[in-house]
């Protein structure tokens, strides 16, 4: 049986947690395809006939598909799943949209977030905010799962698979589009980012975010905070890590003025290496960084930055 994997992209470039979904479809199967909705999006389609392992990319490229929403999205996946023992897609907004939908329609349950493949019905994914592991058994027919990118290592490209047409139009009467706000910055993004810097209601303002943007930059890295800093209304939700936000798994990952809750720590505990800014010593981040500095991070992030 074929494994079916949805591009997560912006009708002009294929996401990098693409290329950590085939990773993990790969221990469950050989034959892969991926499927790419959209709309003028041939150029995505050719990066992901690139991609090592995927046998055939169904390019779906239409208007109806212009922004991917769930409702005819999933129904478009309907469509197509037949003579497909899996369903997989990244656990990003969108995969977590559309892959819940298409499990009740196929009346199945859904595996999110998994982070290990043991065989093709057996999955690990983290519970209690990443406390501990559940190793979970599929009987279904059809494997509906999302993938936390970060626990995959991202597939190479080398590939040429043949592309297919798919000429399914499938209209949305459900719901409609209505406007959207794409935030603007020359740093990476947060969740593709090899060096993270974050910082928490320790930071005191937004103002003071300034201090890390300045490392961020001096290290070509992103920007994130905790719930505490976006709760205080420090910075938008947007660059949140954390359970409720997002999972990131750099290089370095530096927290500054992050006390480490566990709905934070289960959001980048799988950083390479971490390091920790804190002046209380009994800080709970001190408890999973590879570096922990006991400083006040006004004096230590300026005297960072001005040697790096």
């Amino acid at each position: 049986m074929a494994i079916l994997i949805i591009a997560e992209h912006d009708n002009s470039t294929l996401k990098g947690a693409t290329l950590n979904t085939v990773t993990a479809a790969t221990q469950m199967g050989q034959e892969l395809h991926l499927l790419v909705a959209g709309c003028d999006c041939q150029s995505v389609a050719d990066e992901a006939a690139q991609i090592s392992g995927i046998n055939k990319v169904l390019l779906a490229d239409n208007p109806v598909y212009t922004h991917q929403l769930a409702e005819n999205m999933a129904q478009l996946i309907i469509e197509l799943s037949e003579g497909y023992s899996h369903i997989l897609a990244p656990a990003t907004s969108n995969g977590k949209n559309i892959l819940p939908r298409v499990a009740a329609l196929l009346d199945v349950g859904q595996i999110s977030d998994i982070t290990a493949v043991e065989s093709a019905d057996r999955f690990q994914r983290p519970i209690y905010a990443g406390g501990a592991i559940a190793t979970l058994q599929s009987l279904d027919a059809v494997k509906v799962i999302t993938v936390r990118s970060t626990a995959f290592e991202p597939a190479a490209t080398d590939n040429s698979a043949p592309i297919e047409a798919v000429e399914l139009q499938i209209e949305n009467t459900l719901s409609s589009f209505v406007s959207e706000e794409i935030a603007q910055s020359d740093r990476p993004e947060l969740t593709a980012a090899k060096v993270v810097i974050a910082g928490g209601r320790g930071m005191g303002n937004s103002e003071n975010f300034s201090l890390l943007e300045q490392v961020a930059d001096k290290l070509g890295g992103a920007v994130g905070a905790s719930r505490a800093a976006v709760d205080a209304g420090f910075v938008s939700n947007d660059i949140q890590i954390g359970q409720t936000g997002k999972i990131v798994a750099p290089d370095l990952y530096i927290g500054v003025g992050i006390s480490g809750a566990i709905q934070h720590l289960a959001g980048m505990k799988d950083s390479k290496i971490i390091v920790a800014i804190n002046k209380d010593e009994e800080a709970p981040i001190f408890s999973v960084a590879d570096y922990g500095l006991v400083a006040d991070l006004f004096d230590a992030v300026p005297e960072l930055e001005q040697k790096l």
